[in-house]
């Protein structure tokens, strides 16, 4: 396995000498993306708004770009196009029109034609394949069940790792796993990008991700805490260096993933791998100079007592003096 090893298992890399640093600069970030979130807000899509979809088949491939032209040209400002199955299906969906501050909760069916007569040229006329709306009830609905789907697996992770580790490596991980998703998040809401339910599919993954990093880490340092001896900013320290060649490897060939699915998976999957490849960095960090540094602040620092079986501790005590 050498080829697979980037640094040796006995490298020692001072990350915990950076520990104030780190912690310092992840604390600023998720206070800018907070901010960001609570500010600016979300370029919502047509999943959360409602709208109108339509979807139209060509004759010849067509240019998303030139469609979306077409359609500004005809007042259909802002409409989303992307292409689906072939390169000959599109996917247009419309935001809701208003009329006297209220929206219209209905279809007209020339609303279909208008935008068939739009992108549609002489030489590759489109035939529209379906049309229905969106209600923005709907949209609710999925936020609140996004909202929750989020409160699920913060609670879960909570209860499995405190049953598997300790609770203050439950809680460190936790908020290891919120920094990362609360950047990612607040990196949409910074630049505007639109949200739909792929991004929060992305969003969620990327919480599996970074607890799953964070989660080998802790691993090897419980491990540590029981076989060194010696302080724990030195034990938190060898942990990181001894799973560092997994962690960068690891990540590496996610990021790899998901930039072939930036680039070859369509406009319908941008927004999901976007919010992947961010989280994969910021979790690969995160995991090296945020979970462990926390182990060593406040309450959460832990000591070889907390991480010895309570068997053991008891027979320890018997036998002295």
């Amino acid at each position: 396995m050498k080829p697979f090893t980037l640094f040796p298992n006995d490298s020692n890399f001072d990350f915990m000498r950076m520990r104030w640093v780190s912690l310092s600069v992840a604390l600023l970030l998720m206070l800018v993306a907070i901010g960001a979130i609570a500010f600016k807000g979300f370029n919502f899509a047509l999943d959360f708004t409602g709208g109108t979809v339509t979807e139209l088949r060509f004759e010849q491939p067509v240019d998303v770009d030139d469609v979306r032209a077409r359609l500004d040209v005809a007042g259909f400002r802002g409409a989303q196009v992307q292409t689906f199955g072939s390169g000959n299906d599109l996917l247009i969906r419309l935001q809701p029109q208003a009329d006297g501050g209220e929206e219209i909760a209905a279809v007209d069916s020339d609303t279909a034609l208008e935008v068939q007569r739009a992108v549609s040229t002489a030489d590759n006329p489109g035939q529209v394949l379906q049309s229905e709306f969106v209600g923005p009830q709907i949209g609710k609905e999925l936020a609140i069940n996004g909202i929750w789907a989020l409160i699920f697996v913060v609670v879960g992770f909570l209860i499995y790792i405190s049953m598997r580790f300790e609770k203050k490596f439950a809680i460190a991980a936790v908020i290891t796993t919120l920094h990362d998703v609360i950047i990612v998040a607040g990196w949409f809401a910074l630049t505007g990008r639109e949200f739909d339910l792929t991004v929060l599919a992305g969003l969620l993954s990327v919480m599996g991700f970074s607890i799953n990093d964070t989660i080998v880490v802790f691993d090897r340092v419980r491990e540590n805490f029981r076989s060194m001896r010696a302080d724990p900013v030195t034990v938190l320290n060898k942990s990181i260096n001894q799973t560092l060649s997994r962690t960068i490897i690891t990540s590496f060939v996610a990021l790899l993933t998901m930039v072939a699915l930036y680039v070859y998976g369509g406009g319908s999957l941008e927004g999901m791998a976007e919010a992947l490849i961010l989280g994969i960095v910021i979790g690969t960090l995160s995991s090296i100079f945020v979970a462990c540094p926390l182990l060593n602040f406040g309450m959460l620092k832990v000591t070889k007592q907390d991480l010895m079986p309570k068997a053991r501790d008891e027979a320890a005590l018997a036998r002295r003096p």
